[in-house]
This record gives C-alpha cells, structure tokens and sequence, in this order.
C-alpha cells in the first residue's frame, strides 16, 4: 500500500534533490516527489520512519504528522512553487487556485492558516511576492516595469508602495543599499 508523507521546508528543486537522496541513502523506494509531498511505494515502519525524520532534520527538513500542519505546509507550498519556480503568469485567483488544489474550502483554509501560522494567507502570499521581487531585483535583469508586470501588480506605483511597507524602502533604495536583506523562503 501507498503511503504519502509530507516534508517540511521543501522549497526548491535543491530541496527535492536532497530529500531524493536521504530516502535512496536509507533505501526506501518512492513513486514520486514533488515540493513538500513524497509518495512512497509502501507504507513505512515505526524503525525506518524514525530514521528517516532524523535524517531529514540533520538537513533541515521535518516530516509532517498532523493533519493541520500538512494542509498549511501545502499551502506554503503552492505559493513558493507558483511565485518562485513557475513560469506561468501570476495572474490567479489565489482562493480558487488553493482550493482546486487542495480539494478544500478556501475560507476554511485560510482560517487554519491564519490561526497556526498569526499571519493572513493573503499576507504570506504578499510576503513571498515581495521577496521574489528582491530576488528580481538582484538579477538586475528587469526594469521595476517589468518586475511589476511579472508579478501582477496593477502599476509600478502599487508594487513600490507594498514593498515599502514591507521592507522601510523604496525598490530603488533597495537596489543601491549595499544589505539585500533577503530572506531564506522557509523563514518567510
């Protein structure tokens, strides 16, 4: 029988990777892995799960047992994944595009996060966006036209305003600051 376990911290495809050869290192087969979900090929032992949470935490992951934890690390997740490694447009609902995927009620999902986590999805979502851009930024690749455009704010305006609020300066402060002050996106 298939189990699927859940791993906290997963963040990019590095992370995949490395969970890939923590569960090959203590030999235990998986059908597939993706951020923050592996779907192994039969359920795991009290012994081999042991290990396996010990060896994830030794690289900064944690497995997942409680049934509130996994459903908000799956909304970490979907954020992260979308904003961070997608190159589809960010122009979704984030209500729909959560609960299509999760096969919940957005609302009750949003109040679970907001509860466990003390800050709003909205507000994660918002958070993760605003370090994506930091990251755009750094690459100095894009004008703040195009970031913003990228991002889907509705002006250079509206996005300078949040990532002030954000961060107590303006893009272009940012950019000339000598600190890029960017967060790892298993702290935000």
């Amino acid at each position: 029988m298939r189990e699927i376990i859940y791993i906290k911290n997963m963040v990019c495809p590095r992370c995949i990777s490395a969970v890939s050869n923590i569960l090959k290192q203590l030999e235990i087969s998986y059908a597939s892995i993706k951020l923050g979900e592996v779907k192994l090929v039969s359920t795991l032992n009290a012994n081999t799960k042991k290990e396996l949470s010990e060896a994830l935490q030794n690289s900064g992951f944690s497995l997942i047992d409680d049934r509130k934890s996994q459903l908000i690390e799956q909304m970490k997740t979907l954020v992260v994944d979308k904003i961070h490694h997608s190159s589809e447009g960010l122009d979704i609902k984030w209500a729909d595009y959560v609960s299509d995927n999760i096969y919940l009620d957005y609302k009750y999902l949003s109040a679970l996060f907001s509860s466990v986590e003390s800050i709003t999805f909205e507000q994660y979502i918002i958070n993760q966006k605003i370090e994506r851009v930091k990251e755009l930024i750094v690459y100095d690749e894009l004008t703040l036209s195009e970031i913003a455009f990228k991002m889907n704010y509705s002006s250079v305006a509206y996005l300078s305003n949040q990532f002030k609020k954000l961060t107590g300066m303006t893009p272009s402060e940012f950019k000339k600051s000598t600190n890029k002050n960017r967060k790892p996106l298993d702290e935000i």
